[in-house]
């Protein structure tokens, strides 16, 4: 049996069984579902049940009706595809087997940082001190600035005393 299943979060997890031939969508209560989000309009779209097919049909909404990025006003949905109706993302899943598989979890696990332990017996700081990974920042160029400051000053002072020496002369 074909459902929308809603991915936006914040409404991850809703789903919407398609069981009649017309079922309309929108953010008011007299939708057969209500998603009841700002950018979904009051009477979004109709999805039709014809035979074996979906079909989305936009209700003139505000914000429009994609269906994987492609602005429709009637088309077919088929399993996998995602429906954009405002801000809201919904897929399709007919339990055919032709939805994308899942993304795997990528999530990675950090060892535990620096503990006050580890800082007063030196063992963390040893092994950050010898990763190549974190390498003392090279400040030649704040030198370079430092040097030159130097210089201009002192030739300043020069042409100053000069001045000042030829002022007392005359």
């Amino acid at each position: 049996m074909a459902r929308l299943v809603v991915l936006t979060e914040g409404l991850t997890g809703r789903t919407y069984e398609l069981k009649v031939d017309r079922t309309t969508v929108g953010r008011v209560e007299d939708n057969a579902f209500q998603i009841a989000e700002a950018s979904v309009s009051s009477h979004h779209c109709e999805i039709l049940l014809r035979g074996d097919q979906v079909i989305v049909k936009d209700l003139d909404s505000t914000n429009g009706t994609y269906i994987n990025g492609q602005k429709v006003s009637e088309s077919p949905l088929k399993s996998g595809q995602i429906l954009r109706l405002g801000q809201v993302e919904l897929r399709l899943e007919t339990g055919d087997g032709k939805e994308p598989a899942k993304k795997q979890d990528r999530t990675l696990v950090v060892p535990a940082g620096v503990k006050l332990n580890d800082l007063e017996s030196g063992s963390k700081t040893d092994a950050i001190a010898t990763n190549p990974n974190f390498k003392k920042k090279s400040n030649k160029v704040g030198t370079i600035v430092i040097t030159i400051s130097i210089i201009l000053g002192a030739i300043i002072l020069v042409f100053l005393a000069i001045a000042f020496l030829q002022t007392q002369s005359k």
